[in-house]
């Protein structure tokens, strides 16, 4: 059954009564244009990154309230699991050698400059001097490597996968003196920068970090001190922070799942920002209203469902995978029933993405009578007249694992719907993300949505790991020969054209084998009060929330 998580004003009034200030002793500390623009199905008329920009206030006894969607129960670990690393990054915790700016590319942050040899296999980064962590310990070429090694060993429990970014038999070599860390590998990366510009890889101070659930220490502008769970952190100024001044002495990051809450937050005034409202009447309402600034970032995620076609489950019958294809109307659910938040498409990778999408093609449209035809001939019927088809006489009952934010849980409610119609059950599981990924690791679905960054480190590759049955990554039971030839292609191969060529074909096997479910492509949004915020703008790589951006206005 679905849960419902409706929150009052009155709560997140408490919520934000409940929030305190800590005090020192942090290393044992505890995601305007009218409103058609959403639903008019095309891309650039969603895309507004432009922050709303005003006189800054005064920083001292300065506040804000955040509200976010909770991941990975609020955990900061970088090492237990993604989720976890992403929420060193959008918390402003934690960076790393390098980030991503909106048109993806790598901007030098904690590394200044680097070399690498003709080989790729030599990489040295020069470690910016004058870099403290938040308990004003230097940031050291030795720290550096603290962390990456910290990392590898407590990932080794973890689901976060380092590995996928920087290979285990690494050597690392930190020379303090010179300012500098030396990465050599036993295989060359097209481009390692990318790939540490990665969460996974953020900068911690494993020298003095007691709490890694909730109390980590890293380079970035603000300290997480508070936790409560379920409720969110009071966040504090990093005193020592070294690119700039931090804007507010204290941030409240509130969790609130529900999208209409924040809504209704912004609108009462209990809120100055939230991330991601996924509600299209609240977004157009708030996109209406002058005292607030919409941004939305072009979408680089992809919403869908991956299918567990391992030997043994039920969507291992291509047929059925095909059928169930045909049957979704992926251009209603996106246009409609999420209000045009998602642009359709067929594809895992987005549209407005350089890789080939207008020269693939869709063996599998949308055509109910044609689904019910293939699954006639193919003998998966429904032989005792409850509704449900069987195959070798299971019946056709699909686990579909979801959680609720971005309209996944909208989708999921839709495609059982529409499934329903040819004679096939979906048994609905909406719970948390932490469920979501869990039964994802585990196989325990049929059928598993989720919303991805598809090109993380500015590249697919990782993402498109998901498919191929070498990578330690596919957890979908897919096997395609000439897939996991062409993934494995993409490491020696630098030529862009030859990449984007390989990454062209990835795409069409997918589809030809019918192994997922894409939703469409998702345009993630930051709402700000105009009165009390300036500077506020959803970044492309949504790994970015609380930054120096953000600033108070002047009053």
């Amino acid at each position: 059954m679905r849960k419902s998580k409706k929150i009052l004003s009155v709560l997140v009034a408490a919520m934000l009564a409940a929030g305190c200030v800590g005090g020192c002793g942090w290393s044992s500390g505890s995601e305007s244009e009218g409103s058609t623009a959403a639903a008019s199905g095309n891309r650039e008329d969603e895309v507004n990154q432009e922050a709303y920009q005003t006189k800054q206030g005064a920083a001292a006894g300065s506040s804000m309230t955040f509200g976010i969607q909770n991941y990975g129960g609020g955990g900061l670990d970088p090492a237990s699991e993604i989720n976890c690393a992403w929420n060193l990054s959008r918390y402003g915790v934690g960076e790393c050698l390098f980030k991503f700016d909106d048109s993806m590319n790598v901007v030098n942050t904690l590394c200044d400059e680097y070399t690498v040899n003709d080989e790729h296999t030599e990489w040295v980064f020069h470690i910016r001097d004058g870099v403290k962590f938040s308990d004003g310990c230097d940031l050291t070429p030795e720290a550096v490597k603290a962390s990456f090694e910290r990392l590898f060993e407590a990932g080794e429990s973890g689901s976060s996968a380092p590995e996928v970014y920087l290979e285990k038999e690494a050597e690392l070599t930190a020379d303090n003196d010179k300012g500098t860390l030396t990465i050599r590998t036993t295989q060359p990366y097209v481009d390692l920068t990318k790939n540490l510009a990665y969460p996974v890889m953020a900068i911690v101070d494993v020298e003095h970090t007691t709490d890694y659930d909730h109390g980590v220490i890293g380079t970035g502008p603000y300290v997480a001190t508070n936790f409560r769970e379920e409720v969110g952190y009071t966040m504090v100024a990093n005193e020592n922070y070294w690119d700039g001044d931090v804007p507010f002495e204290t941030v409240e990051l509130l969790y609130m799942g529900d999208a209409s809450a924040k809504a209704m937050a912004l609108q009462s005034g209990q809120l100055d920002i939230a991330e991601n409202v996924t509600n299209i009447n609240d977004l157009n309402t708030l996109r209406e209203n002058p005292d607030f600034t919409v941004t939305i970032a072009s979408g680089v995620r992809t919403g869908l469902a991956h299918m567990n076609v391992a030997e043994g489950k039920l969507l291992s019958n291509k047929t059925l995978r095909e059928a169930v294809q045909m049957a979704l109307d992926d251009e209603t659910m996106c246009s409609v029933t999420v209000g045009g938040l998602y642009t359709s498409g067929y594809s895992v990778l987005p549209s407005n993405l350089d890789y080939g999408y207008e020269n693939l093609t869709d063996p599998y449209s949308y055509n109910q009578e044609a689904a019910v035809e293939l699954l006639d001939e193919a003998g998966i019927v429904d032989t005792n007249g409850d509704g449900i088809r069987e195959l070798d006489g299971q019946e056709v009952v699909l686990h579909y694992v979801t959680y609720e934010n971005r309209c996944l849980d909208d989708f999921a409610e839709a495609i059982q719907q529409q499934l329903a119609e040819i004679g096939i059950g979906v048994d609905l599981e909406i719970g948390d993300s932490a469920r979501q990924w869990d039964s994802y690791q585990s196989g325990d679905f049929d059928l598993n949505g989720s919303n991805w960054t598809t090109v993380g480190t500015g590249d697919p590759t990782e993402y498109l790991a998901a498919w191929c049955s070498t990578s330690g990554s596919d957890y979908c039971g897919y096997q395609n020969d000439e897939y996991d030839q062409l993934f494995n292609q993409l490491s020696t191969t630098f030529d862009e054209d030859a990449r984007r060529d390989i990454i062209q074909r990835m795409q069409q096997i997918l589809i030809d084998d019918a192994v997922v479910i894409v939703h469409g492509y998702y345009n993630s949004s930051m709402i700000s009060r105009n009165s009390t915020i300036g500077g506020a703008a959803i970044h492309t790589a949504d790994y970015y929330w609380l930054t120096t951006e953000i600033y108070p206005a002047a009053e």
